[in-house]
């Protein structure tokens, strides 16, 4: 678990210390706005590719082996990021460490479901998923006390530095026993090409394998949305100053991590798809109330519940994509479905910043309380039995 939280955490790292930089880069590199917003773009495209990719990879081949595949690559390519002297060569630094990154959440995911005890999957995937807002964390701190000195060169030559650590993590890692077992009683079938046909070879797995793209293409349409647009909602609409902003993202930050950890106790007492539904009513609740608030103190304070209720699911979803899947395809399934979301998720703050130009960004976030309420439409197609039974 710690070494897939680390790893998560690069995924987190990455993409926080280029929206943090992004200003920087653009004043350096003289790029526009529009090729400046491409950058993000092109490094969620990298890692949709490298998370299939090192998805099936991951079930040929084992999951240790190709989680350090990954970093290695991450590491490589977001150290040439800071030698980039325009947009092209800059874009290529960043698909291709995008492609390290997407391979991140699907093969830690699957590491620690098939290493930790069924009753206790959830909190172990919550672990995990907290490594993103470390990433968080870490990217703000890195850039505040780098950028000033060297500049966003310098900035992305020490994101490498997490990326060894990771590296070293995993050193002394081995296989799960349960992929050890299959690769043992099945040795020609598992390093055969996977399919990824096989997540949709049947009704049945269409129907899961549509439901869980639809919840997950939601988290990530509200994670994005959400941290994108709300502050400068708050400073457009009710006058925040930058630094009630960042106290606002610090206090939220918090509310994600309390509630992923949360979610994973109640997601293994309960059942996963009861703590989903429940979580995504809340959420759909909870952030058009939000939106009510106009008193600042209450704006701050709040924050931690929207944080709390929105992304508290990232703490089930590595448990509840495992559970769906058999051994051997489980790696491909986590990569796929989840980067396909994320892919999907990705136009969250493209479609609220349209919206927003007929109205306020408050109205326009309103949005994702109407996909929370769509997204319980996505459990439908869930397997009702408890899939915690599942090895």
């Amino acid at each position: 678990m710690w070494a897939s939280s680390v790893g998560y955490m690069l995924d987190g790292l990455d993409l926080m210390v280029l929206s943090f930089t992004l200003p920087l880069i653009i004043a350096g590199l003289s790029l526009s706005t529009v090729e400046g917003g491409a950058l993000s773009t092109i490094t969620m495209m990298g890692a949709v590719v490298g998370g299939i990719i090192f998805g099936i990879l991951a079930d040929k081949y084992g999951r240790v082996k190709v989680f350090s595949w990954t970093v290695l690559i991450f590491s490589l390519f977001t150290g040439l990021s800071a030698i980039a002297i325009g947009f092209w060569d800059f874009s290529i630094y960043r698909f291709l460490s995008g492609l390290g990154l997407g391979g991140e959440f699907g093969i830690g995911m699957t590491l620690v479901t098939e290493a930790w005890p069924k009753e206790k999957r959830s909190r172990a995937t919550s672990g995990v998923a907290v490594g993103y807002q470390a990433g968080i964390i870490l990217a703000s701190v890195v850039t505040a006390i780098i950028a000033p000195h060297f500049g966003w060169r310098g900035v992305f030559l020490a994101g490498v530095l997490p990326a060894i650590f990771a590296f070293w993590v995993r050193r002394g890692l081995k296989e799960p026993e349960m992929w050890e077992r299959i690769r043992e009683n099945n040795n020609k079938r598992l390093h055969k090409k996977v399919p990824i046909k096989q997540l949709f070879d049947s009704p049945r797995k269409l129907g899961i394998t549509i439901g869980l793209i639809i919840i997950c293409g939601v988290q990530n349409f509200g994670f994005y949305g959400v941290m994108t647009w709300v502050p400068t909602a708050l400073a457009q609409d009710v006058g925040f100053s930058f630094k009630g902003t960042t106290l606002w993202t610090v206090v939220t930050t918090i509310g994600m991590v309390l509630g992923i950890l949360i979610f994973g106790i109640l997601a293994d007492k309960f059942g996963r798809k009861p703590s989903f539904i429940i979580f995504q009513i809340c959420s759909a609740v909870g952030i058009w109330i939000y939106f009510q608030f106009t008193i600042p103190v209450l704006l701050i304070l709040f924050g931690a519940v929207l944080g709390f209720l929105v992304n508290g699911m990232m703490g089930g979803y590595g448990a509840i994509l495992s559970e769906h899947y058999p051994t051997e395809v489980r790696a491909t399934a986590q990569n796929v479905v989840w980067n396909i979301g994320r892919a999907i998720g990705g136009f969250g703050p493209l479609a609220i910043g349209i919206m927003a130009l007929h109205g306020s960004i408050s109205s326009a976030l309103g949005l994702i309380s109407g996909g929370l309420c769509h997204s319980c439409t996505g459990n439908v197609f869930l397997n009702t039995r408890d899939k915690r039974k599942r090895d």
